[in-house]
């Protein structure tokens, strides 16, 4: 636009022409009062939306008073540019703010060309120019429709001269124009700037509730926090109203894959404990946009359980790891914590480890707590009677294995591989770990050796290699140390060379 108005200069300035351009400023100026009034209904309608809404409109509104003092500063400069070139064109005759018919020199070309060109302010013009379209876009956000109008509006391209030369916009704009062109052109762009800044406000102010859905179904929902309750603790549910648009279906997402329409999700628990869903549910906004809320939700896998027990059975052993698998339907176990008093409770992978204080009583109680909103709640208890570990049997072992073939050779014996053992038995209930510390060998003859430890000593091998195939020994006085740390006397054997 601006080009087309200079071009028209090109030709010798009459009197039709600068009244011409006369007439194109008093109508700029009139449409740029109207639009001063429009935009400022449009801000009050924007003050408006702030009192009733300030969480939503915030944003919006903040972004619509940095246009507005962004578009006032530009616009001020384009008004200080015109009023210097006219104050150098009439000198002490000028008039502020004054408007194309009150020029004294309306034909003079001599100032824009200094003015402008010379002294670099149109350069500078040019920046401010490009400037404002480049913020006027960023800020509105995404609208085809105001980018478009925007790059299309503060354009300084490059001219053409008389002779068809490509020429720089400031020499197009200002280099040998009259001052009312030059003056208009600057007016036009003041014009402009009023209506890109009521444009750009309206779109911040339509954009406030642009995302807003327009409902027609309230269905009520109850969202626990939990669908477990224990006894005594409390139930917490939060309580919504829930508006949708039964006329457009939302579209649900839940790891990755789309569901259908109904939004129901199934899946098969395989993998126990505590499991994780993500996903996100799309739906279109008034502006025809595709908008994603996304979510996550927690849920535990528990095993198949049911609670079996034998009271005849109920027996834990004084200073030796009682193991016990201990579990609650509904919770992880993360979230347990087992008690004992006068036993000190462990958790070794998925078992508790229980060992009685070899001092406590003949009966203790264990507690499993659960922490449920962060308390211990209680949830349940069960009496134990205390036992001192059961007398083991004594095996001598050969080649890794326990016999109960008592007729031994003298290498056997020998063999420091071979030793006596203290054990339950491979069908033994509990498997305690006992070690052999002393015993003694009594032979045919009387003779009683003294034994440390597990093995033969070599007094006793050296005694027993002497004595004929077919000679009875006697191992007796056999000490055994269990995992409580006390010595027990185990029954004698007899083993035939």
């Amino acid at each position: 636009m601006y080009l087309v108005l200079t071009a028209m200069l090109a030709l010798n300035v009459s009197a039709a022409i600068l009244n011409g351009y006369a007439q194109v400023d008093d109508s700029l100026h009139a449409t740029i009062d109207t639009m001063n009034e429009s935009n400022q209904e449009t801000y009050a309608q924007f003050s408006a939306a702030l009192r009733e809404n300030e969480i939503k409109v915030r944003p919006y509104y903040e972004r619509a008073m940095e246009v507005q003092r962004v578009s006032d500063e530009f616009y001020g400069y384009v008004q200080s540019f015109k009023d210097e070139m006219v104050l150098q064109a009439d000198g002490k005759k000028a008039k502020a703010n004054a408007r194309v018919r009150e020029l004294g020199k309306q034909d003079d070309t001599n100032v824009p060309q200094r003015y402008a060109i010379n002294e670099g302010h149109a350069a500078i013009l040019q920046e401010k120019i490009n400037a404002y379209r480049e913020f006027m876009i960023d800020i509105t956000g995404e609208s085809p429709a105001l980018d478009n109008e925007l790059r299309e509006t503060f354009v300084t391209p490059r001219g053409v001269n008389a002779e068809g030369d490509s020429i720089s916009w400031e020499n197009a704009m200002f280099n040998e124009m009259p001052m009312c062109a030059c003056i208009t052109v600057l007016t036009k762009l003041q014009s402009d700037i009023r209506h890109c800044e009521g444009r750009a406000v309206r779109h911040l102010l339509t954009q406030t509730d642009a995302t807003d859905l327009r409902v027609n179904k309230f269905d009520a929902y109850v969202i626990p926090q939990s669908d477990y309750v224990v006894k005594g603790n409390t139930y917490r549910a939060q309580i919504i109203l829930a508006a949708i648009d039964s006329t457009r279906a939302p579209e649900y997402f839940v790891n990755g894959k789309q569901l259908k329409s109904d939004g129901l999700f199934e899946m098969i628990a395989n993998v126990v404990g505590q499991q994780r869903i993500t996903g996100k549910i799309g739906y279109k906004d008034n502006q025809g946009a595709m908008k994603y809320v996304p979510f996550e939700r927690e849920f535990t896998v528990g095993e198949p359980s049911a609670t079996i027990s034998n009271t005849d059975l109920n027996i834990m052993y004084r200073g030796y790891e009682n193991p016990f698998s201990i579990s609650v339907p509904g919770m992880r176990s993360g979230l347990l914590e087992v008690k004992c008093k006068q036993a000190t409770v462990n958790k070794k992978n998925d078992l508790w480890i229980i060992i009685p204080n070899a001092k406590s009583a003949d009966e203790l109680t264990i507690e499993v707590y659960a922490k449920i909103n962060n308390r211990d709640v209680l949830m349940g208890s069960h009496k134990y009677r205390i036992k001192n570990l059961p007398r083991p049997d004594v095996y001598f072992e050969v080649d890794g294995y326990p016999t109960e073939d008592l007729k031994i050779p003298f290498v056997k014996l020998r063999n420091p591989k071979n030793k006596f053992i203290a054990s339950y038995g491979t069908d033994g209930l509990v498997q305690a770990k006992f070690d052999i510390v002393s015993f003694e060998v009594r032979l045919p003859s009387g003779t009683t050796i003294a034994v440390k430890g597990n093995k033969f000593n070599k007094r006793a091998l050296d005694a027993i290699e002497n004595l004929r195939l077919g000679t009875l020994i006697t191992i007796m006085s056999i000490k055994a140390k269990g995992p409580d740390g006390k010595e027990v006397s185990l029954r004698s054997l007899t083993i035939e060379l």
